[in-house]
């Protein structure tokens, strides 16, 4: 027999994904007061106003707290943002994806900069290498397995918070601008791969 959801157990997963979401924000404002040792358990709780276990029952552990953290920022750049499935996916997300974190200017800022903010992108490495090398396989299988990694990593460069970084504080470009010129390049790449081009071996 299956079980029907209860008017109770409804306020329970919605309860559940407010206090996902206090924890989440939680995250994201400690990332952009710059604080580098407030990535913890402690500290989440605190500004979150839960109590030390309740995070613990969400993000068991450190690695899982870092992941959380990248997955809020990025919805916080867009609900849209998140690991790419497609070449087309890649060009199609530059907008939301820069503009966004023009929008959460200061949390970026301290991400990109501080050693929270590399384990937060390094927590999430796995993943991110898989779904660009998912997103970009027939684009790149004529490539030697060194060649495929240059130039899927150039094409991921240019889709990141490295680049929005780069754009922002040397040439003072805004989301939508960082957005066209990024595109430009990879667009510009994945022509000399259609036709049997490559980084250089």
């Amino acid at each position: 027999m299956e079980q029907q959801d209860t008017p109770s157990s409804g306020k329970r997963a919605a309860n559940r994904e407010q206090v996902r979401a206090r924890i989440e924000d939680a995250l994201l404002e400690t990332l952009a007061d710059g604080d580098p040792s407030g990535i913890n358990h402690d500290q989440i709780a605190r500004r979150a106003g839960v109590g030390r276990r309740t995070v613990y029952r969400y993000f068991p552990d450190r690695a899982a707290l870092l992941q959380a953290g990248w997955h809020r920022l990025n919805r916080a750049a867009s609900p849209s943002v998140g690991m790419p499935k497609s070449a087309q996916g890649i060009l199609d997300g530059l907008e939301d994806l820069f503009v966004g974190f023009d929008g959460n200017a200061d949390a970026m800022t301290v991400t990109m900069a501080s050693a929270e903010g590399r384990a937060i992108r390094n927590a999430m490495t796995p993943q991110r290498v898989a779904a660009y090398r998912a997103a970009l396989a027939s684009e790149t299988a004529h490539l030697d397995p060194a060649r495929r990694d240059m130039a899927i990593a150039a094409m991921q460069l240019l889709n990141s918070g490295f680049a929005w970084r780069e754009y922002r504080d040397q040439w003072g470009l805004d989301g939508a601008a960082m957005a066209r010129a990024s595109r430009w390049a990879i667009r510009a790449m994945l022509k000399d791969l259609a036709e049997g081009g490559g980084p250089e071996g």
